[in-house]
């Protein structure tokens, strides 16, 4: 545990991701500094420890925040996510991804900061050549969102050796679900993921919900992935955080459920929770969209103490819909 003195630097903080994890903190008695530029992130669910406004592309006050607190840790939660995006503008997602990570990096470094946690992904991997996906997985990833992954998990390494920051990567599987007490959830513009997707084609939000491909090599021709709850891993970066402080070795660790949900399973399970059918439109395959996605979470559970509270996709969804019913994309206002 941190001194009284000492803060938690969580970047992204007022994201959806970010926001759990900064909820978790004050929650454990952290002291803690959300920093977002506000760009993808949202005022409304900077509700926990004291907001810095800042781009992390702004040396100058970024050399400022590090001066005006102690920051003891800092969790890196700020990546642009959207695959398709990051084809289409590399640039975009080098500069944010990369070059303002390093920009964090140089400021821990001339900070005094000691431990980074870092937003990683399993996308990393890139095609899955063993199921499920261990951390001994070989990395060759596929698009440009997941190499800036890499490229930051190999400079880590290397802000290492040169000046000790020790950090721990975590890489998730598919996040999903919200805040249990209906505090902070997903918010994304535009919203590309399957669960409050096909919630929003239950409320009538959206006409019909894709599925893209009905003929891969599963149980029922849908792809299957792995679905992990966000809450679960906010509480992992609390748990790589205190294995640092304990003098744990910088490492990877993979967050997932173990198991897979293919995509007709959950839009009967969000038709189940929510109580309304789903319409859904069959269409071709995406390209990269490989069969099954599952991930071995062994190594978290025996090094971290890491263990899900939340693994049932029904309390998934039904959390994602608790949210989703007072906090529909329709009415950001009342966010």
């Amino acid at each position: 545990m941190t001194s009284n003195t000492e803060y938690i630097l969580i970047a992204g903080g007022a994201g959806y991701i970010g926001s759990h994890v900064a909820k978790e903190l004050v929650k454990h008695g952290f002291n803690a500094v959300v920093l977002d530029n506000f760009s993808r992130g949202h005022r409304e669910l900077a509700k926990w420890g004291i907001v810095e406004e800042c781009d992390l592309g702004d040396k100058k006050k970024l050399a400022e925040i590090f001066k005006k607190y102690k920051i003891h840790a800092v969790m890196h939660l700020c990546a642009y996510t959207y695959v398709g995006e990051s084809e289409e503008k590399p640039a975009e997602y080098y500069e944010n991804n990369v070059c303002n990570a390093i920009n964090l990096l140089t400021a821990m470094k001339n900070g005094g900061a000691k431990y980074f946690i870092f937003s990683s992904t399993c996308s990393t991997y890139g095609e899955p050549v063993e199921i499920p996906m261990t951390e001994n997985h070989p990395q060759q990833p596929v698009n440009n969102y997941a190499r800036t992954k890499l490229m930051v998990e190999t400079a880590l390494k290397d802000y290492e050796r040169a000046y000790g920051i020790k950090h721990v990567n975590l890489r998730y599987f598919n996040a999903a679900g919200a805040d249990p007490d209906c505090e902070t959830g997903e918010w994304h513009d535009p919203e590309t993921h399957l669960i409050p997707l096909a919630l929003d084609a239950a409320q009538g939000v959206r006409k019909d919900i894709k599925i893209f491909g009905t003929d891969y090599p599963t149980p029922d021709g849908t792809c299957v992935r792995d679905y992990i709850h966000v809450t679960d891993i906010a509480a992992a970066h609390i748990l790589a955080l205190e294995y640092l402080e304990k003098g744990g070795e910088s490492d990877s660790f993979n967050l997932g459920n173990g198991k897979g949900f293919s995509v007709r399973e959950v839009i009967k399970t969000v038709e189940k929770i929510t109580g309304k059918p789903v319409q859904v439109t069959e269409t071709g395959r995406r390209a990269g969209d490989p069969a099954r996605l599952i991930g071995s979470s062994t190594k978290a559970e025996k090094i971290l103490g890491w263990k899900p509270q939340f693994p049932e996709i029904e309390t998934i969804i039904e959390t994602a819909f608790n949210w989703h019913k007072y906090f529909s994309n329709t009415d950001k206002t009342a966010r």
